[in-house]
């Protein structure tokens, strides 16, 4: 007997969930992505384990009628890629109706990227006074100075903190953990938080959180991009950041630097060498003078 259409997505996202290890918000784009394939085919009673590449390039075509953006329709599609190519490893389709489908044209858009000098003046304009003061300094430490998620940061343990070897035990997607170099200067900002944090009542269960608000609970990811773009604008940075914008400063400064691509990924917890790739964007003044310093051709006397 064929399993209904929500029997196989509730499989599908179990799936998901156990043996991918996604997390809750990935889980939760996924259901979202898959949700508009099912609502359009729900309408022309068309059922998911049905679909052929013909409907697949309708459903691409109504997509651009609804003004749904380039990038989105990619993200749509990525995910109902996945989710046939799932259909096929259970063996309830025989051919993946995905494999003809192109990909709508996104053009690539480069990350924003603080220089240093921005960073260093959004740590000295954090007002040490305030009860948040050290901890919200501390904090832009570890994200630029380790490159971490925002999601890593906020589920960032006190257990994970190898002080004496200066490394943080990362746990990021997939629940896939890497080790990470952390700085004494990042440290000496945790050593001071410390103080402040051991003065909070902190609530049962969070113990063991790096990170947490006045009231003893973990920091929120909303409540961590609140923090960048407090202190951003107060040091009269007009650019448009978020907490992510200091994982990609600390990825193009380490390249910059001359630190190699396989290092950088690992640093990151890039599955793919490809989505590091990126950061080989450079500053185009940088570009410039490593191009004019070291080309042989532009050392010739003339």
């Amino acid at each position: 007997m064929k399993d209904s259409t929500e029997s196989i997505l509730e499989n599908y996202y179990i799936y998901l969930r156990l043996e991918k290890g996604l997390s809750e918000n990935t889980l939760f784009a996924y259901k979202r992505d898959i949700s508009k394939l099912h609502s359009y085919l729900s309408n022309l009673n068309i059922e998911l384990e049905a679909v052929d590449a013909v409907v697949l390039h309708h459903f691409i075509k109504w997509m651009g009628e609804t003004q749904i953006k380039a990038t989105s329709q990619a993200r749509i599609l990525s995910g109902v890629r996945s989710f046939y190519q799932y259909l096929i490893h259970e063996n309830i389709i025989q051919s993946d109706p995905t494999i003809l489908i192109e990909m709508p044209c996104v053009g690539s858009r480069l990350p924003t990227v603080l220089t240093v000098e921005e960073i260093d003046r959004m740590i000295r304009e954090i007002d040490l006074s305030k009860p948040d003061g050290q901890r919200n300094r501390a904090i832009i430490e570890v994200l630029y100075g380790c490159g971490l998620r925002v999601s890593e940061l906020v589920n960032l343990k006190m257990s994970e903190l190898y002080t004496d070897e200066q490394f943080l035990m990362v746990t990021g997607k997939g629940n896939k953990q890497r080790l990470v170099p952390i700085s004494p200067l990042a440290l000496n900002e945790i050593e001071k938080y410390k103080y402040d944090r051991n003065q909070c009542p902190i609530k049962k269960g969070e113990e063991d959180f790096l990170f947490l608000n006045r009231f003893g609970h973990r920091l929120t990811r909303v409540m961590i991009f609140y923090i960048i773009k407090k202190h951003a604008e107060l040091a009269g940075i007009s650019k448009q950041i978020s907490p992510h914008t200091l994982r990609h400063s600390f990825a193009t400064h380490l390249l910059e630097g001359g630190a190699n691509l396989r290092v950088i990924q690992e640093m990151l917890g890039h599955e793919s060498i490809s989505t590091t790739e990126i950061y080989t964007h450079l500053d185009t003044d940088f570009l410039r003078s490593e191009i004019m310093s070291c080309h042989p051709r532009n050392n010739e006397k003339s």
